[in-house]
């Protein structure tokens, strides 16, 4: 507990350290939400006009418009729902993901590119966190580019284990054994507790396969490993030896998250027109970039236990590289 704690503190305090990656991956987010946000946008417009749906629209949210509207739209348009408003867009994400939901292709193309770009970064970003000070630009993305390809093979990995457990498992346990389970069952309770039993085996699941994953980019930055094979084997056996600490920290993250949508849900506010619009668009990027906020503590405080338990704070065993100054450049 007291090693997994100390990750934690370090992780946070490593993140901190380095604000330009969080306003990064921030700007990178934004960038990524808004050829959709536009096309949404002018569906909207077309669809309201100047009827008068757009005047109680203009007065505040129209909860039995937007349900017309996300019902005939098609595509990206029927995620124009009324989850979307606050607390809700984040509850609407996770239950997406328990249930197992299809989405928009167009969503579906966003998304995938999306982690693409986080999968370049990925390199750079653990290997500032793991070396805890400055790269720079051309230290951050050397490491881009080095691990890219290696995580790349990574993720192929990953694509199978992931596609196994959504496309597999979630409806083997939701379509075939739950309803198994409550066959005969007349009492509400006792099936509502079957299912969460369920989404929790799921849960853990899922989780299980992020750690695995986490720690190995985390053992080929620090390591500098070119098998993607071996980054696996090894981070199982990290896991392992190191169970406690590995999966207390893990805990801590995930609890992490769950205080900052807490906070979210605290100060969210509700609908309106005017000043209110103005701060639920201000909430919301603060909820943002505290989601990415905590996402970067994942992977730095599992560098931090990492290194704690196999090496030392800042240890990396690829060289850092170093931009030739201008007379080594015109001797070059």
């Amino acid at each position: 507990m007291s090693d997994a704690l100390a990750a934690l503190r370090d992780g946070v305090r490593r993140v901190n350290r380095a604000p330009t990656i969080l306003f990064g991956v921030w700007t990178l987010t934004i960038a990524a939400t808004i050829p959709a946000a536009a096309v949404l946008g002018r569906t909207i417009a077309r669809d309201l006009g100047h009827s008068l749906a757009a005047d109680r629209a203009a007065d505040g949210v129209d909860y039995e418009w937007m349900q017309e509207f996300s019902a005939r739209a098609g595509g990206l348009g029927a995620t124009f729902e009324p989850t979307i408003v606050g607390l809700g867009a984040v509850l609407d994400n996770l239950d997406a993901i328990a249930d197992n939901r299809p989405q928009p292709a167009s969503i579906v193309a966003i998304a995938a590119v999306y982690i693409a770009v986080w999968l370049f970064l990925a390199g750079g970003i653990i290997d500032r966190y793991a070396r805890d000070r400055a790269t720079r630009s051309s230290g951050f993305f050397a490491a881009c580019g080095v691990f890219f390809f290696r995580f790349l093979r990574l993720a192929v990995v990953q694509a199978i284990v992931y596609g196994f457990l959504i496309g597999l498992l979630h409806p083997w346990l939701f379509d075939r054994l739950y309803p198994r389970l409550v066959a005969g069952v007349t009492v509400e309770r006792t099936a509502f507790a079957a299912r969460v039993v369920l989404y929790v085996v799921y849960g853990l699941l899922l989780g299980g396969a992020n750690l695995v994953f986490d720690y190995a980019k985390v053992r080929a930055v620090v390591e500098d490993r070119r098998s993607m094979a071996g980054a696996l084997a090894n981070a199982l056996g990290f896991i392992r030896r190191n169970a406690a600490a590995a999966l207390t920290l893990y805990v801590l993250d995930a609890l992490t998250f769950v205080l900052v949508l807490a906070a979210y849900a605290a100060i969210a506010p509700g609908t309106g027109r005017g000043a209110a619009v103005w701060i639920a668009v201000v909430t919301g990027q603060l909820l943002m970039a505290a989601r990415l906020w905590v996402k970067l503590v994942f992977w730095s405080s599992e560098t931090a236990l990492f290194q704690m338990r196999l090496a030392h704070a800042g240890y990396v065993a690829r060289p850092e590289p170093v931009w030739p100054e201008s007379p080594a450049a015109e001797a070059i």
